[in-house]
């Protein structure tokens, strides 16, 4: 599989913030997010087997594989399955864009799947049939620039009832979060506002 980084830091976002983690982010993505900060996964990267990655793991419990978009990897089961009988528990992080229903049922296996919407230009990308998969464990984030994007995820959950974890984060992930907050608030809807952790302690750095 094609690798760009492995690294060991805080979980910045979602249900496992603050928690030591470590990062496996694959190569590419078949999406374009006009606000996507992590654009440097695209290409280039290292060729490793799964072997290889596992070994960089090392003894930390919590392991995030992102990317870029993970489920491109043609290995990326036969990894999932390797980290989840070390007992490691795994957050995989997908775009939304993918069929995730080869994924394994594992209780130690988060399944993180962005609903991306209109300021990121691909919202027709999704592949509204995943969140049918999403159980209690999961979680289901959306990223928010403006009034649009906020209405826009109104619809979806209302249109894809779920029963899974629901996040708002702000693009940036610092920035607009009082507005959020109110927004949220004024919903009704059961669901909670985070930032990035990461960006609030390190700022818009690579690899933390």
């Amino acid at each position: 599989m094609r690798i760009c980084e492995i690294f060991r830091s805080l979980q910045g976002e979602g249900l496992m913030m603050g928690a030591p983690t470590v990062f496996i982010r694959t190569v590419g993505c078949n999406l374009r997010c006009a606000w996507c900060d992590t654009d440097y996964a695209f290409d280039g990267g290292e060729e490793m087997d799964v072997e290889t990655v596992v070994g960089k793991v090392g003894r930390t419990v919590n392991v995030c594989v992102t990317g870029g978009e993970p489920m491109l990897q043609r290995d990326m089961p036969e990894l999932l399955d390797i980290l989840l009988s070390m007992g490691k528990k795994v957050v995989l992080e997908t775009n939304g864009s993918v069929d995730l229903s080869a994924l394994p049922r594992n209780g130690n296996l988060m399944i993180s799947m962005d609903v991306k919407c209109p300021s990121s230009g691909m919202e027709d990308r999704m592949e509204f049939r995943n969140l049918s998969l999403l159980d209690t464990k999961d979680q289901l984030k959306f990223i928010v620039a403006d009034n649009c994007d906020f209405d826009y995820a109104l619809e979806i959950l209302k249109k894809y009832p779920t029963r899974t974890n629901v996040i708002f984060c702000p693009v940036g992930g610092t920035e607009r979060l009082e507005w959020l907050a109110e927004r949220v608030l004024a919903s009704g809807l059961d669901a909670r506002v985070l930032p990035q952790l990461h960006k609030i302690i390190w700022g818009d750095k690579r690899s933390v």
